[in-house]
């Protein structure tokens, strides 16, 4: 005769935000709380829920960039879109079972004020010993109850050149004593600097710098910083390892040139995700990134890229109004 043993229930609850020391947070509707591994995320109709170190490397990127250029996905669900003044904040906007379902959410926001949000959350929710702007060998880990801060790492101030980096006046080199010494993974990079002869009267006309030495001091990842700039033409060059933390949707098209090793790129649909391309660059190869796509790279060693933005403000309306081709040229 078969048996059937009963085991007794037991039951379980969940530590709060407030019992392991962190800060919850609103901003409109939504609500954001986190435990030791993840952060949650409430709003109208529905709750997200995103592991917390991937959260915090991206909302890190969102708040060093200003909300960055179009769209920045956390995820496939939760991100922000910049209207450079103003920003929506979205569960499911560009996700087409939200769309389809009706089950996404939109909330906006001044630009300032969500910032406002983000910074203290991400000061709050950034335990000590864990860098959000890091290779993930490179710090500490994010997990448990709250213990300390890293102000000093979450406060970093986005390098933005006005002309050159270098240049008398403008954003400084990188050097030992400045704190910034060469990266684990480019001590094969020279550090001499290039001659400069201008003819007398051109001393501030004419410059040059070590771009390779200069990246190899880098101490974030994914973090496009303008290192020169002529009118609206940017050239915001950049050191990448592991996993660019967020899904980039873009508002115009932007070029990529890969000056070393390698990094392999997903592009999909920006509005729904849909794969497109699987695109690998190596060294001395050259992509434009269309303005009607979202992208993640994976960089497998550290390896530096140089991205070409067009600041010119009109471009996001221009290419939504289809005056522009999304791509920059047909062959």
């Amino acid at each position: 005769m078969a048996t059937t043993t009963t085991l007794p229930m037991t039951k379980t609850s969940l530590r709060s935000a407030t019992d392991l020391g962190y800060k919850t947070f609103t901003a409109g509707k939504f609500r954001f709380e986190r435990d030791e591994y993840f952060a949650h995320i409430h709003f109208p109709g529905g709750r997200h829920i995103i592991a917390v170190d991937a959260f915090l490397r991206s909302l890190m990127r969102d708040v060093a960039w200003g909300f960055f250029y179009g769209t920045v996905n956390f995820d496939n669900v939760f991100g922000t879109v910049n209207h450079y003044g103003t920003v929506e904040m979205f569960a499911g906007l560009f996700n087409k079972g939200y769309k389809d379902a009706n089950r996404h959410y939109v909330e906006k926001f001044q630009s300032t004020d969500l910032k406002a949000t983000f910074e203290a959350m991400l000061i709050d929710w950034t335990n000590e010993g864990f860098d959000p702007f890091a290779a993930p060998e490179e710090t500490g880990r994010p997990f448990g109850p709250k213990k300390g801060s890293n102000e000093k790492a979450v406060q970093r101030q986005r390098v933005v050149a006005q002309r050159m980096v270098g240049l008398k006046g403008d954003s400084p080199y990188r050097s030992d004593a400045s704190g910034y010494p060469v990266n684990r993974q480019f001590t094969d990079v020279p550090q001499d600097e290039p001659e400069i002869h201008a003819e007398p009267g051109f001393e501030t006309e004419v410059h040059a710098f070590n771009l390779y030495g200069y990246l190899s001091r880098s101490d974030v990842t994914w973090n496009p910083s303008v290192c020169s700039g002529v009118k609206d033409s940017l050239m915001c060059p950049t050191t990448e390892e592991y996993i660019l933390p967020i899904i980039h949707g873009n508002d115009r098209v932007e070029w990529f040139i890969q000056a070393t090793d390698e990094i392999v790129w997903d592009v999909d649909d920006k509005n729904t995700g849909a794969p497109m391309a699987k695109v690998t660059m190596r060294a001395g190869d050259v992509a434009a990134m269309p303005a009607n796509i979202r992208h993640r790279g994976y960089s497998p060693k550290r390896s530096m890229l140089l991205v070409w933005e067009n600041n010119d403000g009109r471009l996001p309306s221009m290419y939504a109004n289809q005056e522009l081709k999304p791509y920059p040229v047909e062959f």
